[in-house]
């Protein structure tokens, strides 16, 4: 007997997980929006390690089929299923519409000074500096000419300091209520650089080098509590976001801001089938606003491995 059409699920979860009670507000609708059910202000604890051991990214929809001709593998679409809870890297279409935006510099930053242990990220010095502050209204005025949220939009930052309060500007700017920002307690957390955790931001280069290496390898450990993620690590929770994102809305304009870079390269890495090993040739300045376009990414910012395509990230050897 048919009963209507079924929904989909509300939030992804692995086979393992237990499923968790949502909250939700039914007034708090967005204009001109098609969502199904409005984002709640709720907080469920994550434990960010435990979840990245358990965490199934997503089921694909896709074989890989040698071709008779060339013998080269070319993915092929295979009807497994049609269900928006079903989100792959990359995506063979989006629900909504995104801008990625990097928070302004922070004090940290400012003094030159890696900062990425999550257990400061709601620091007063994690928080923008004058500089940044500047940088983040630009952004949002970039945003406004752009028209992110001309007909409404949701707003999510990370609830690291300094991304919170660029999400503050953005929407006062943009005539935003509060209720339409949504913090995101671990997802979009800076990247841990483990032992580089204080040292000074050019050591930043040394990760990048392993990055190009593998996407696999980590920053040497510390014993602080700073998590040393690898390029594969951050994939799996920023994979985690968009498939959310993508259940969550529908139709919608959202606006994913991050605290540091790398959060966005490696996400807009993996939206357009790009090598994840190559994400740094992607770097976003402090303040700086790009729109997802799935078919390409902005010219100046265009990798040397454009040409090399990545249809199951993190494996893109």
């Amino acid at each position: 007997m048919y009963h209507g059409p079924v929904r989909p699920c509300k939030m992804p979860i692995s086979s393992s997980a237990t499923t968790a009670s949502l909250l939700s507000h039914p007034s708090s609708l967005p204009p001109l929006s098609t969502s199904k059910t409005p984002h709640s202000d709720f907080s469920i604890p994550i434990n960010r390690r435990h979840l990245l051991t358990a965490l199934t990214i997503s089921i694909s929809t896709t074989a890989l089929i040698p071709s008779p001709q060339t013998n080269y593998v070319n993915p092929v679409l295979v009807p497994v299923a049609d269900a928006r809870g079903l989100f792959q890297m990359p995506p063979f279409r989006l629900s909504n519409r995104y801008f990625l935006v990097r928070a302004g510099e922070s004090e940290y930053e400012s003094l030159g000074i890696i900062n990425t242990n999550p257990v400061a990220k709601t620091s007063v010095d994690n928080g923008l500096s004058e500089k940044g502050k500047k940088q983040t209204v630009k952004a949002a005025f970039e945003l406004k000419a752009k028209g992110a949220c001309a007909r409404g939009c949701w707003i999510w930052p990370s609830i690291t300091q300094r991304a919170y309060q660029a999400a503050e500007i953005i929407a006062s700017v943009n005539g935003v209520s509060r209720s339409y920002i949504v913090p995101e307690y671990s997802f979009l957390d800076a990247r841990g650089l483990g032992a580089y955790e204080g040292k000074n931001l050019e050591s930043v280069s040394k990760v990048y080098a392993s990055d190009g290496i593998s996407t696999s390898i980590k920053p040497p450990p510390i014993d602080d509590g700073t998590p040393n993620e690898s390029v594969a690590d951050v994939f799996v929770r920023v994979t985690q976001l968009m498939s959310i994102l993508e259940t969550q809305y529908s139709g919608d304009t959202v606006i994913i801001v991050s605290p540091d870079s790398d959060n966005l390269t490696i996400l807009q890495a993996g939206l357009v089938g790009l090598d994840l090993r190559r994400h740094s040739d992607l770097s976003f300045a402090p303040g700086e606003v790009r729109f997802v376009d799935t078919s390409s990414i902005p010219t100046y910012k265009q990798p040397a491995s454009a040409v090399y395509k990545c249809f199951n990230p993190p494996n893109c050897n």
